[in-house]
């Protein structure tokens, strides 16, 4: 009979640079660290989230106050979503992304964009997510699609939006 193991998973805000610790070996390997740094990091409207198993940080995502030319209303583009090769598959991923969609919702936003790298492309149709247009190369990166989600505000207790 196989032990199993019990994982104490924490969510929680972060800072940008915090994100670097997953950020770079997921997204940036072999690169710069200064790599991990992205513009609208710093804004006061950004958010980012961590994931924490066993105090140990194996996810993140970044929701900056960004918008798209494409798409109209309160707009986040969603970057740096990684979760550390050994924790996928977990839900962690999944944590992360409903996390930023519940709190994005909360400060009002409508849509949620981001430049999905190919491999992550089915988890985000998991999450309701749509491609917009054909794929692209994103130089040093690889293959991306563009990906939204709209964030439909809840409703309260009288089911008024």
């Amino acid at each position: 009979m196989s032990e199993k193991r019990i994982i104490q998973t924490v969510l929680k805000n972060i800072s940008s640079t915090e994100t670097y610790a997953v950020r770079h070996p997921v997204l940036r390997q072999g690169k710069p660290i200064e790599t991990c740094s992205f513009e609208g990091d710093l804004h006061p409207e950004s958010l980012h989230l961590g994931v924490y198993a066993n105090n140990r940080l194996v996810g993140v995502a970044s929701y900056l106050k960004n918008n798209h030319a494409d798409f109209s209303g309160e707009q986040y583009q969603l970057r740096g979503m990684a979760v550390l090769p050994e924790f996928q598959q977990n839900g962690f991923g999944e944590m992360l992304f409903k996390a930023g969609e519940n709190q994005l919702r909360e400060k009002k936003a409508n849509i949620l964009w981001f430049n999905a790298r190919e491999i992550a492309k089915n988890f985000y149709l998991k999450q309701n997510c749509k491609v917009i247009g054909q794929p692209y190369e994103i130089k040093g990166v690889g293959m991306h699609f563009l990906m939204v989600k709209e964030i439909v505000p809840s409703l309260n207790s009288n089911g008024i939006k």
